[in-house]
Formats: C-alpha cells, structure tokens, sequence
C-alpha cells in the first residue's frame, strides 16, 4: 500500500504544479483551490509512504514523478519544447525511478 501513497503523492504533485501554471498568477479561483489541494495532499501522501518506504528512496521517487510528470504536461499542455534530449534526460529519471523501486 506504501508505493500506492507514494505514487499518488507524486501525480499529486504533478496536479498541483499543473493547477499553479493554471491558476494566472492566483487570478483565478478553480485552480487556486486545486493547487492548494494539492499541496497539502501530496506530502500527506508521501507522509504515509514513510511508513513502509525508505525516506530517501520515497523521496527521490516523489520528485522524480513530479519532475518528469510536470515536464510532460508542460509539453502536453503548455506548447513547452518537445525535442529527443528533453525525452532523453526524463526517460533517464523514469529509469532511475524504476531503479530505485527494484532496490528497495
């Protein structure tokens, strides 16, 4: 149940960082809510992935879904740059998620 609080600690993360970038400056009242939503939730979330996960791995993992969630949605979203480097470098935090999860 650790990694399913850790996991959705981190999609927590990419929704409120998503939700900020929405908000205009906090000129708008929906996404304001939803990014400070977020921003209580995702940690609570990685609070209860402690229990069960290494503090430093659970950490690592946290960011690293934030990172690359909120690089994809800048992408998807936000007309960010798309180009093989920028997908090269965030498949390599995907690896070393992957790699920390088979390690711990």
């Amino acid at each position: 149940m650790a990694w399913a609080w850790l996991l959705l600690a981190g999609l927590l993360e990419v929704m409120w960082a998503g939700a900020l970038k929405a908000s205009n400056e906090f000129t708008r009242w929906v996404p304001n809510v939803v990014t400070a939503i977020g921003l209580i939730a995702s940690p609570w979330c990685l609070s209860r992935a402690f229990r069960e996960i290494p503090m430093g791995t659970a950490y690592a993992i946290w960011t690293g879904i934030g990172t690359a969630g909120v690089a994809v949605v800048g992408m998807a979203l936000y007309d960010e740059p798309v180009n093989l480097a920028r997908m090269g470098f965030l498949g390599m935090i995907l690896v070393g998620i992957a790699g920390l999860k088979l390690m711990a």
